[in-house]
């Protein structure tokens, strides 16, 4: 019977789904969120498939030939290309076929049969281990595929469902401030944005928030693209001990020695700029969930280097996309994300970052859940201080800005309420930097200066 499915939702079957996408909103509206292009077994279906329902998300509706036409033509892939065209043609003959309603009716049919083909290829290997409860788990899933439809929030008579799934179960950052404005921080689906000019100290932020989790048990994944894995391991070594990254190499017992007491796990995963898209990550939590490595946290430094799916002649475009994928991604493994975006040249010298330094994209800003800023002056540089501003706070309040200690030899950062001492320390080495410039740069000089004494 298996066998008389899977020849049934054969290669013409599959290509009236094809004509049923283009040629009726409404069942794309109904099976949208079942309908998985690896379900078709040719790449070309695949493609069309992806980008049908694209189009769909973004305008509500099929593309119509000539979109499909233009996207076509943007594909790099030149055997691919004649592939689609072909299955094109296909698929727009059919859109007349007499069986079409029939198609639609089994499509869901269809959905079950390949989930279930994909499920018995998994339990082959399950087989072999003896795994014989993770088998019944794959087959039952497969089994209720497609079955359990979600039509949405019946808000009369789910109270109690509502105050419950209310609940955020957050990440916090390493600093209270941040985290009691965030309602407890970052919580699975979510993505957070730290904003910051280059030089600031953005990787170094992001490593803090990862060393903290990993000090708290958690699982971290951090996907690099300028720095590689080792470097960035060191860096690490600098947050976790304190120890100048320069100076590890005198100091390896030491570090080990914090290494060795950390609860967590963390896993540093390094792409060449401009080689890894949002779907390269994708790829990557995927292999580590086969190997039953499930991330709390998610930090991608940084997301504007990311790259895009999709060819755009302008930046701010691709780099919009990007960012909507990395927050689909957060939903689609209920992980929270967090990554750094690039502050335009003009922010340099700015005592606040605000939305509007934002490179490239404000979507950017309008994809994220929670925008924050690093805001450092030459000045701030030398006397370890800076400014942190919420610009965007789905949680809660934001435009508030927080003084901060940010010493990028040692890892050391710390973001303070105003009224503390540690914040009032900082907003007055801020309130007086030009003095306290002047007094550094006098020390630096009489320390260096060569000594002269009985040469008068």
């Amino acid at each position: 019977m298996a066998s008389e499915n899977f020849n049934q939702f054969g290669p013409t079957f599959q290509s009236k789904i094809i004509s049923s996408l283009l040629s009726d909103n409404k069942f794309i509206q109904t099976i949208n969120d079942i309908l998985e292009p690896s379900y078709f077994d040719s790449d070309a279906n695949k493609w069309l498939t992806r980008e049908i329902a694209k189009y769909f998300m973004e305008f509500r509706k099929s593309p119509t030939l000539e979109v499909l036409k233009i996207k076509i033509n943007q594909m790099e892939d030149e055997i691919l290309k004649v592939s689609v065209v072909e299955n094109l043609k296909d698929a727009w003959r059919n859109i007349e076929a007499t069986d079409l309603e029939f198609v639609k009716q089994e499509t869901l049919g269809f959905c079950k049969n390949q989930v279930i083909k994909e499920s018995i290829m998994q339990s082959v290997d399950l087989l072999e281990q003896k795994k014989y409860d993770e088998i019944k788990v794959l087959i039952d899933a497969a089994m209720k595929a497609g079955s359990e439809r979600d039509l949405g929030h019946d808000y009369i008579i789910s109270l109690n469902d509502r105050l419950t799934e209310s609940v955020r179960e957050t990440l916090p950052t390493p600093w209270d401030s941040i985290t009691n404005v965030m309602d407890g921080g970052l919580a699975g689906g979510e993505l957070g944005v730290l904003v910051a000019p280059a030089g600031i100290g953005k990787t170094w932020c992001l490593q803090s928030l990862g060393a903290h989790l990993v000090r708290q048990g958690k699982t971290v994944v951090h996907d690099t693209l300028e720095l590689n894995e080792a470097y960035v391991g060191l860096r690490y070594d600098t947050v976790f001990s304190g120890t100048p990254t320069a100076n590890i190499k005198f100091y390896q017992e030491d570090v080990q020695k914090v290494i060795d007491g950390l609860d967590g796990k963390l896993i540093i995963k390094y792409y060449p700029t401009r080689s890894a898209s949002v779907n390269t990550l994708a790829a990557h939590l995927k292999q580590m969930e086969i190997q039953e490595i499930k991330p709390d946290v998610v930090i991608v430094d940084y997301a504007d280097i990311l790259k895009p799916t999709t060819f755009y002649k302008e930046k701010r475009h691709a780099t919009g996309e990007t960012y909507e994928n990395l927050r689909g991604m957060a939903g689609e493994f209920d992980i929270p994300i967090w990554t750094a975006s690039q502050a335009n040249r003009s922010s340099l010298e700015e005592d606040v970052i605000d939305a509007s330094k934002v490179s490239e994209d404000y979507s950017k800003v309008m994809t994220a859940d929670f925008v924050m800023s690093v805001s450092r002056k030459v000045e701030d540089k030398i006397a370890n201080t800076g400014r942190v501003h919420v610009i965007k706070n789905r949680f809660g309040i934001d435009g508030i800005t927080f003084p901060a200690e940010i010493n990028t030899n040692t890892g050391n950062i710390q973001v303070y309420e105003s009224s503390t001492q540690g914040g009032k320390s900082a907003q007055g080495k801020m309130d007086n930097s030009e003095e306290y410039l002047r007094q550094t740069l006098s020390k630096k000089y009489n320390d260096l200066k060569p000594k002269t004494d009985g040469f008068e």
